[in-house]
This record gives C-alpha cells, structure tokens and sequence, in this order.
C-alpha cells in the first residue's frame, strides 16, 4: 500500500486542518489537502492525505473508511497515481491566425 490516501465525500466545510487532525488519530500525518475549485473557491468534496508509512496508512484507511467526518461518510482508498493528459495542439480556425 502507498503512503498517500485518497479521502473522497468531504463536507465542503472540512478543511485541511480538520483533515489533517483526524489522520492523525491514525500516526504521523505529512501533509493533508483538500483539493479546491478554481473558479469557484470552493471544496471539490475530496483531498488527500500522506501518512509517514505504509502500516500507519493502512490503519488509518481501517479506522477511517465510512466514518462521519463533519457530517459525510467519508471515503478513504489508497490515491491512484496521475494520469498524463495527452498534449493537445490548437484546433480552432486557422485562417488569419498570427497576421
């Protein structure tokens, strides 16, 4: 198991402080993030959260999966690694482009 979790079905009052405090129930916690709309300012509804090692991870995927935090069931699953998005060239009208 990896070291980072995926914490999915956040409260869109939870913060990363929040986050941060109830991992910690499960070890070292070293980093905590809820991931943020950029347009809206507002929680996404998950984030992540890096535990110091595997076993302290997994412990905290058993403590905290489907547990109430800020009034959600939360869903905590090992985080997938990122996907590269494929580069994608300009495709609208070529005519008159750069003159």
């Amino acid at each position: 198991m990896e070291k980072k979790l995926y914490v999915g079905s956040l409260s869109y009052d939870t913060t990363e402080d929040s986050l941060k405090d109830l991992f910690s129930k499960a070890g070292k916690v070293e980093s905590a993030t809820v991931i943020i709309d950029k347009i809206s300012g507002r929680s996404k509804g998950f984030g992540f959260v890096e535990m110091s090692t595997e076993d302290e991870a997994k412990k905290a995927k058993e403590m905290f999966n489907e547990k109430d935090l800020d009034g959600r069931k939360i869903i905590v699953d090992e985080a997938k690694p990122m996907k590269k998005k494929p580069f994608r060239e300009f495709s609208g009208p070529k005519e008159n482009f750069g003159e």
